[in-house]
């Protein structure tokens, strides 16, 4: 998955307030201990839209029907809408960079794309809290919805994947977070909104525990006890975390990953689920272009070899005002 290597909370700004549930679509809420990732299909027809429109418009009440349940633990929730139903749901034109996920077929793996119409990332310290927000959402979409993916992730340990490296690390911070995951002038129609891809990748862990410590390193490109960055290849195969950088004439283009481990032991199931937040869609997708097709082409990301991802989606989170309207639609 791109680059997932962690700070202090993400290396995001203060969490809210004592006393307080966030806000919803707080990109820059604070990282917690549970989340769950719900990627939902909306039927056809006047009626459903119309439903989906009223829950999405009261979003903000139902997060703080949750939240009150207990304020010293907010609960967050961000929706980010896809190109499918953007126009009919708002009624305005899409964000400049908003379409459908492009599989991206290499020699050796494929980034999947997959359906969905509505992302609702959901967070808090508390599992019970994204649970009950959860079903609350799901009870008011009603038949308006299908469900096309569902996960509950959590922090492992301290803030590691379930490949035993730590993740995030490479997030921006300070000022650099809204710079690097907020629309700007470049798209003013929709300042304050962000794109934001998700993936569920599927790990082989028998295989990847059978390497050595080194040679996952190598894969990496950190340092499995402390994260440290090694120094990149200077021939062939690139590591994972030189092909998830991205830089240009202007610079390096960062990213902000709100990543998190689940699994099913029982069912042999262990992955890690990316959801990247980036003001430039395209930032993301020359990501997942070096990691798949191979930065040159032929040498692909080597993670994959242990990683597969299940599914591929795209979204834009709409600035708080285009939810507001929907309200008056």
């Amino acid at each position: 998955m791109p680059e997932s290597v962690s700070r202090p909370d993400n290396g995001r700004t203060a969490p809210a307030a004592y006393g307080a549930p966030v806000s919803p679509q707080g990109v820059d809420a604070p990282l917690r201990r549970s989340a769950v990732f719900l990627t939902l299909v909306v039927a056809d027809g006047d009626e459903a839209m119309a439903t989906v429109r009223e829950v999405l418009a009261d979003l903000g009440g139902l997060v703080k029907t949750v939240g009150f349940r207990d304020l010293a633990n907010p609960v967050s929730c961000t929706v980010g809408i896809g190109s499918r139903i953007w126009t009919d749901l708002t009624g305005q034109e899409r964000p400049a960079e908003l379409h459908p996920f492009r599989e991206i077929a290499g020699a050796a793996h494929t980034a999947v794309s997959t359906p969905g119409d509505l992302l609702f990332h959901i967070w808090s310290d508390r599992q019970d809290l994204c649970f009950e927000l959860e079903r609350l959402l799901l009870d008011a979409l009603g038949t308006a919805v299908t469900t096309a993916d569902e996960v509950s992730g959590f922090r492992y340990f301290d803030t590691r994947d379930l490949l035993g490296f730590v993740d995030g690390t490479a997030n921006p911070v300070g000022r650099d977070l809204p710079e690097s995951t907020l629309v700007g002038d470049e798209d003013p129609r929709f300042a304050g909104g962000s794109y934001v891809v998700v993936q569920k990748y599927l790990h082989s862990l028998t295989a990847w525990q059978a390497l050595t410590t080194e040679q996952q390193e190598q894969i990496i490109g950190r340092t499995k006890a402390d994260g440290v960055e090694l120094d990149d290849a200077a021939e062939g195969q690139k590591a994972h975390k030189t092909l998830a950088t991205i830089t240009d004439e202007d610079g390096e283009h960062d990213i902000l990953r709100d990543n998190m481990p689940f699994g099913r032991p029982g069912h042999g199931e262990f992955g890690t689920y990316f959801i990247g937040y980036s003001r430039r869609l395209w930032v993301i997708e020359r990501m997942l272009e070096r990691m798949f097709v191979g930065d040159p082409p032929g040498l692909h990301d080597r993670l994959l070899d242990f990683s597969t991802p299940a599914t591929g989606t795209t979204f834009f989170v709409p600035p708080t005002t285009v939810l507001d309207a929907l309200d008056a639609g």
